[in-house]
């Protein structure tokens, strides 16, 4: 995911020539419009140059993507969401936030992640010798609340949709036992200034108890189902939390089980075309934003490169699904 992030850091940086989106088929502005208008798909980040001609009109670097990419792919009527994982290594700023904002449509919308600050219980020095040290930022509202949160929600006011705490893998101890974690979560959401919606991605399933879900309850914050080797299938995920009822729905299509990053990376690369198709996952993901739908609760799906080999692909199949 490192790669998905990096093509965002200089966004908004001078020169470049600009890129266009393609003139979307008259079978995706017909599928657009059948979707509900609660429903937002889009994929992690955008600046790949083997999306020509499936979202952009000529073939660029990745670096004028990455400086002009965002209003050509936001056109596509079929997405109207984005991933910003680039925040997840480093707070960014409420006038970068605001650059993104002018960028887009008024119906797009931003799921954000978090800094690793709020989420890491120990982190390591620097240099990357020594023993790791505990984060003196884990779960630290201030921290979360200026560096994090006040900027997002300056910068993208109200196209920021979401903003996901993702708690990487982490021993049970460090992260304060199953029942002292779900207990200090409960403390941190709480403490959190209302009008963003929040949601928690784990990757530690053993987190994922009924006491963790009632602290998301209680605080009005979703838990981001995700396909990732580190959890449970995402139907199991689903069954774990069938009594809950989220405000909203907040799935991240990640990567499939058998996989790790850096083989789908080089297996799938350079991302236009769909190389190992994970029909399931798609399946599941499609009854989820139906239910979602039904329950006229709004339902945020990003997807990225290296769940299926194409994010932009496994969009269009997903809308396909919806409207069959």
């Amino acid at each position: 995911m490192g790669k998905e992030s990096a093509g965002q850091l200089s966004l908004f940086d001078a020169g470049g020539e600009p890129v266009r989106g393609i003139e979307p088929s008259q079978h995706h502005r017909w599928l657009a419009e059948g979707l509900p208008s609660s429903l937002y798909l889009g994929t992690s980040s955008w600046s790949f140059p083997g999306w020509k001609d499936l979202v952009y009109d000529r073939e660029t670097s990745q670096s004028v993507l990455a400086r002009h990419g965002l209003a050509a792919y936001a056109a596509h009527p079929l997405f109207r969401c984005v991933g910003i994982d680039r925040t997840f290594y480093a707070p960014l700023s409420a006038s970068d936030f605001a650059a993104y904002r002018e960028a887009v449509p008024e119906d797009f919308r931003f799921v954000v992640k978090a800094h690793e600050m709020v989420t890491r219980a120990y982190i390591r020095p620097r240099s990357g010798e020594g023993e790791p040290a505990r984060n003196g930022f884990f779960l630290h509202r201030d921290y979360a609340v200026n560096e994090v949160i006040g900027p997002c929600v300056e910068g993208l006011k109200s196209k920021a949709a979401v903003l996901i705490f993702q708690f990487s893998p982490q021993s049970t101890t460090a992260l304060g036992g199953i029942e002292g974690f779900a207990a200090n979560l409960h403390q941190f959401l709480d403490a959190l200034p209302p009008g963003l919606q929040y949601a928690v991605e784990l990757r530690n399933p053993e987190m994922l108890t009924d006491r963790y879900l009632q602290a998301l309850a209680d605080t009005g914050a979703c838990h981001c189902f995700n396909v990732h080797p580190t959890m449970p299938p995402i139907e199991s995920q689903g069954h774990s939390t069938r009594e809950a009822n989220f405000p909203a729905l907040v799935v991240r299509w990640l990567l499939q089980r058998h996989l790790s990053y850096g083989n789908a990376r080089d297996s799938f690369a350079p991302f236009n075309r769909l190389v190992e198709q994970d029909d399931h996952s798609r399946s599941v993901i499609t009854e989820m934003c139906l239910d979602s739908a039904s329950k006229k609760r709004p339902a945020f799906v990003v997807v990225n490169n290296k769940a299926e080999g194409s994010a932009p692909l496994s969009v269009f199949r997903l809308a396909e699904e919806l409207a069959r």
